[in-house]
């Protein structure tokens, strides 16, 4: 079976209420399309992850992130690939977070972390995300 190596990012803010919160994507293409995610993306040949995290975040969202602590690293088995995501805490540096590919996105306070129909590798990371929020 194929491996793909990808990164996320677990982007963190604070409402106005001071809770913490995740942004969470929607995928707007693909055959997890509608899917939420923690946005990120493919790691290129001879990139780092951390490298390959900054651009993703660049190109998807046209915002420059701080690529913070490795939080975990998913293995996953889809149907047609194994999936391996490195998956770190990110924080915006500049940008607006603008959606070039995806549907939707959403702030996500600790108790709605839930309300959305997270992709399968995704959902193995919200309750560990959840505690450290």
């Amino acid at each position: 079976m194929k491996t793909v190596k990808v990164v996320a990012a677990v982007m963190k803010a604070v409402n106005d209420q001071g809770e913490p919160m995740i942004f969470a994507t929607q995928r707007g293409y693909g055959a997890f399309k509608d899917g939420w995610e923690f946005p990120g993306g493919k790691i290129e040949p001879g990139e780092t992850p951390e490298e390959a995290l900054k651009r993703e975040i660049m190109e998807e969202l046209d915002t420059k992130i701080a690529v913070g602590d490795l939080i975990d690293t998913v293995e996953y088995d889809y149907p047609d690939f194994h999936l391996s995501m490195k998956v770190y805490w990110g924080s915006i540096e500049r940008g607006d977070l603008v959606l070039k590919e995806h549907e939707a996105a959403r702030w996500l306070t600790k108790d709605q972390l839930g309300d959305v129909a997270w992709l399968p590798a995704d959902i193995t990371l919200v309750e560990t995300i959840r505690t450290m929020m």
